[in-house]
């Protein structure tokens, strides 16, 4: 659940591991005997942290003895897939015919449980399904990690998040201790997501639930488990039963773009007094529904209005690529088809370092981006806007190559 699930970023502040942090831990993990003798330093400091959540000693030195730290978590802590490819690349992936075909087999081979599932914690039984698509592609993979090792080297390597990951780290060490999974079977991924459906320890501590009766929590190899604990979490963060993510919609002509800023919330009948209707042409279900215009693309590319439960599946996964792959999959998973809009595939989104010029030369022409971090955030995607507008551009906020090529000309 990235926070719950793969962790690229910062729940509390938004922000991703930094490159330089990064290269300093991957530095400082070059000199083995060096870096071998300062990870058991970090990792021994730990034993307060674990006594406090109820980790006995002798369970604590077992698990932590001869622990090295994961060169591949470091490796991979910045290039996770929903944050560095173009959203269309990312959906042929995510949401491609086989998935499709596999989320449809899945869904009548565990009908029953996701019946039972969805009654229990009123959380509708496709969504569910796709995320178990999503995050482990219905458990054909579910990390080559260990979630003990993967929090420890996470804690102990450049003292980002610190507090965070010891958190995860004592916690899964707990998991164990409780009987729920050995630390041997705690697979995971990287960045020490778990299981079937990819909990984080905390997340799992706070939200796994047991469903096929045993006294257990395992995500790991009880698929009715991980079905109640990806349903629970989405129950506890306001799932709204029954009712969809969002709707594609089209814009029509002469909109004033500046609208689809990704915030502003708006009811349904009054987008629609913009001029915005479905792609199928349908009524809205419940006019009075909030939501707001989102351009992944840009304005070239399909536009959505996105509800509630769109917000809820980002906090599984805090990116918008990951919560529209979700709802597109669980849509494809009974029946729903391909969205009606193409995207734009010549155009390009920027990579880190091109965002990063991006914003300084926002910045150099008086179009504030709150900082040169290499994120597209709201103060970013609003100085493209009002850059664009002065410009007499579409002004969708949208950072592509093409943007960059005009600001570099300027």
């Amino acid at each position: 659940m990235r926070e719950s699930l793969s962790i690229l970023t910062d729940r509390v502040g938004g922000r991703a591991l930094t490159m330089t942090a990064v290269a300093t831990v991957a530095l400082a993990l070059s000199t083995p005997t060096a870096s071998a003798d300062a990870f058991s330093q970090c990792v021994a400091g730990k034993w307060s942290a674990a006594q406090r959540i109820g980790v006995t000693r002798a369970n604590f030195d077992a698990a932590t003895r001869n622990l090295r730290p994961d060169p591949t978590t470091l490796k991979l802590v910045n290039n996770q897939s929903e944050f560095v490819k173009p959203i269309w690349e990312y959906l042929d992936s995510a949401v491609s015919d086989k998935r499709v075909s596999d989320g449809r087999r899945k869904y009548r081979e565990y009908q029953s449980t996701l019946q039972s599932v969805s009654q229990r914690f009123k959380v509708d039984p496709q969504v569910i399904l796709a995320i178990w698509g999503m995050e482990t592609s219905y458990g054909s993979y579910m990390g080559d990690h260990n979630a003990v090792r993967a929090a420890a080297t996470l804690a102990c390597s450049s003292g980002r998040r610190e507090d965070f990951w010891t958190q995860q780290f004592v916690t899964a060490i707990k998991i164990a201790q409780d009987g729920h999974i050995s630390i041997n079977d705690m697979e995971s991924s990287w960045g020490a997501a778990m299981g079937h459906t990819q909990f984080i320890p905390t997340s799992w501590q706070a939200y796994a639930a047991d469903h096929d009766g045993d006294g257990k929590r395992d995500i790991w190899n009880s698929i009715p488990d991980a079905f109640a604990s990806t349903a629970n979490y989405l129950a506890k963060h306001g799932w709204n039963y029954g009712e969809t993510w969002g709707y594609e919609v089209v814009v029509p002509r002469n909109f004033n773009h500046s609208l689809a800023d990704g915030r502003k919330k708006r009811s349904l009948a009054d987008w629609e007094r913009y001029g915005i209707k479905r792609v199928n042409g349908r009524s809205w279900p419940r006019p009075s529904d909030q939501a707001y215009l989102y351009y992944p693309a840009g304005a070239n590319g399909p536009a959505f209005l996105m509800l509630h439960n769109f917000d809820v599946i980002k906090r599984y996964n805090n990116a918008d690529a990951y919560a529209l792959g979700v709802g597109h999959l669980s849509d494809r998973i009974i029946g729903g088809g391909d969205f009606s809009q193409k995207w734009p595939r010549d155009e390009r989104p920027l990579s880190r370092t091109q965002v990063r010029e991006m914003q300084s030369l926002l910045t150099r022409r008086g179009f504030s981006t709150g900082g040169v971090d290499g994120q597209v955030g709201p103060m970013t995607r609003d100085a493209i806007r009002k850059y664009q507008q002065s410009a007499g551009s579409v002004p969708d906020g949208f950072a592509s190559t093409r943007l960059l090529n005009e600001l570099q000309r300027r």
